[in-house]
């Protein structure tokens, strides 16, 4: 196993590709893991994320027909983007997706899914074992327990996969706050998906914008 070390080994937009699997409602039905409003705010805010910095983002689902479609909330992020239909369980045994990725030209690649110890280990597993940078996003991702999620975290870990929060990652890829562009959308996502720190934002903005009292305007 190697170990990410030194600035290179941090994530950058321009370098990553995003891949959502299976945030559908069959999987949803059985996350035991993670309370499921939150794998569904989480994943949304990830979307966001990607969006906000340009980063490819590939939607796939494993038999729609019957697992229902991709969560709403990800598909308005990308509107216009086909969502990626399987019959793998294993992403990255299907050509349509890996093509899609390798379009790109990016090497560092973000996965997030449902169920963690299935449809998130066994695509993350192999495509770092074929040279990919994987990063998985935990709390994008689900398993059917507490337990199965864990176990497979440690999996993708002993096989030298980085694990991430949206938060964390939507972070390393701003890097600065300096970087106009995509500071005030990436302030957006925050408000709406990050709660108490959304809140206090805006009660700084708020405070910021509220005179001190003096004696005039208290009519003293």
């Amino acid at each position: 196993m190697s170990f990410r070390q030194g600035l290179g080994s941090l994530l950058r937009p321009e370098d990553s590709v995003l891949v959502l699997i299976d945030h559908q409602p069959y999987q949803l039905a059985n996350l035991n893991s993670h309370d499921p409003q939150a794998v569904v705010n989480n994943t949304t805010a990830l979307a966001k994320a990607a969006k906000v910095f340009g980063v490819p983002t590939i939607l796939t689902s494993v038999i729609a027909g019957r697992g229902g479609l991709i969560f709403k909330h990800i598909t308005d992020v990308f509107p216009d983007q086909k969502v990626i239909d399987r019959t793998f369980i294993n992403t990255w045994e299907d050509k349509a997706v890996v093509d899609a990725v390798k379009a790109t030209g990016r090497k560092q690649l973000v996965i997030a899914g449902l169920w963690t110890e299935v449809c998130v280990a066994m695509p993350a597993i192999q495509a770092a074992g074929e040279g990919w940078d994987v990063t998985v996003i935990t709390d994008a991702s689900g398993g059917t327990s507490v337990e199965a999620h864990e176990v497979a975290i440690q999996r993708m870990i002993g096989a030298g996969i980085n694990m991430m929060t949206w938060l964390a990652l939507a972070a390393e890829w701003q890097r600065d706050w300096a970087r106009l562009k995509t500071a005030g959308p990436l302030t957006q996502v925050m408000i709406d998906h990050v709660g108490g720190s959304g809140v206090a934002y805006l009660w700084e903005q708020q405070l910021l914008n509220t005179p001190v009292p003096n004696e005039q305007s208290a009519g003293i």
